[in-house]
């Protein structure tokens, strides 16, 4: 899952959306203790749903699409593409405004706890705000805007044309892939939250 995922996965808890989004950007175990509980538990399942993401089977079999040509860089391209699925998908918004309404309402509850955003992640925040990132997973262009910028981020991956045209391609079996993962990593994440 990219940040549409997660932000979903922080089942509409302002601590918990924030952590989420922000867990890349936070490493170690020491770094956890600088942050309040609710934003320390975001981080975590952040943690939690990547290790889970992984390794599903779906997963494993989306990765093969890209492997060949980016090799370690094909999971956090599945990651971006699941997104994409999401923010089209019916079960979780009914609607392109129903989408847009929650993109909305992630930033504003990201936004009351930004004091606690890492420099690169703050940076980060306000263009995903200004070009509304979580709203534009849903449409093509925004998914060649979101390949690219992973590109950018990770200065070792290949360029992202083969990865969007890879998309394009198997795009029907990528879609399957999602499907089978979304409804599990959803389950999932409900049962840890009871235990974390």
């Amino acid at each position: 899952m990219n940040y549409l995922g997660h932000a979903l996965l922080g089942m509409n808890d302002a601590e918990l959306i924030t952590g989420n989004l922000i867990a890349d950007h936070v490493k170690g175990r020491l770094a956890l203790e600088q942050y309040p509980e609710g934003i320390r538990k975001g981080i975590l399942l952040h943690r939690k749903i990547d290790s889970y993401t992984d390794t599903h089977p779906a997963s494993q079999r989306a990765k093969l699409w890209f492997r060949q040509d980016y090799r370690l860089y094909a999971g956090p391209i599945v990651d971006c593409l699941y997104d994409h699925f999401l923010a089209n998908d019916p079960k979780y918004f009914a609607s392109e405004k129903a989408l847009l309404a929650f993109t909305e309402d992630v930033y504003e509850k990201a936004a009351a706890n930004e004091k606690y955003f890492p420099p690169a992640f703050a940076q980060y925040f306000q263009h995903m705000r200004q070009y509304n990132w979580l709203y534009n997973y849903r449409s093509m262009g925004g998914m060649k805007k979101s390949l690219e910028g992973l590109g950018r981020r990770a200065k070792l991956m290949p360029p992202t044309d083969m990865a969007y045209t890879t998309f394009i391609g198997h795009y029907y079996q990528l879609a399957q892939c999602y499907y089978e993962f979304m409804d599990d990593v959803y389950n999932f994440v409900k049962i840890e939250l009871t235990e974390i």
